[in-house]
């Protein structure tokens, strides 16, 4: 009897290393779904340091466990603001070296700014909505930040950067 038992422990233990083992080796073997994709990260926008003339707004992007990781370039496009859900009249533009690649996934924060004419004529807004960009063209899809800040004519967005 002592010898089945030791014998059925030893085999249970293996099976369960296997199984472990098994397991870790499907998650690393699997493809990730790109934490590019809108549907698969965070967004935030918070105020940070005035400049001469401008209000900035910076917007950080997270991705939780389990994406991908994946390259953004640029400044985002086809950028639209809203307060309480309803959409503000206004165009973004860009700034800054649209040719630089930035990597972005979990551990790996991004940010850009929303640069704001400190004009006197601001509107608020609570969500801006953007299309980012990789190294080879748009990612489809519309990704969605929140957070308090305001916006005027002549707003421009600059490219995506590493850190938060």
């Amino acid at each position: 009897m002592r010898m089945n038992r030791t014998l059925v422990a030893a085999v249970t233990a293996a099976l369960t290393v296997t199984a472990l083992g098994t397991a870790r080796a499907a998650t690393a073997d699997d493809a990730a779904p790109s934490a590019c994709r809108p549907a698969n990260h965070l967004a935030r926008i918070a105020q940070d340091q005035p400049s001469a003339g401008h209000l900035h707004f910076r917007v950080t992007l997270t991705a939780p466990a389990g994406y991908a990781p994946c390259r953004l370039a640029g400044s985002p496009t086809d950028v639209g603001f809203s307060e309480d859900g309803s959409p503000l009249p206004l165009t973004a533009g860009s700034y800054g070296d649209q040719g630089g690649v930035v990597t972005f996934g979990p551990g790996r924060p991004v940010h850009f700014d929303i640069q704001v004419r400190n004009n006197g004529r601001t509107s608020p807004a609570d969500e801006a909505s953007f299309t980012l960009q990789g190294p080879e063209g748009p990612i489809p899809g519309t990704s969605v930040a929140e957070g308090a800040f305001v916006v005027s004519e002549g707003t421009l967005v600059g490219p995506v950067q590493a850190g938060a």
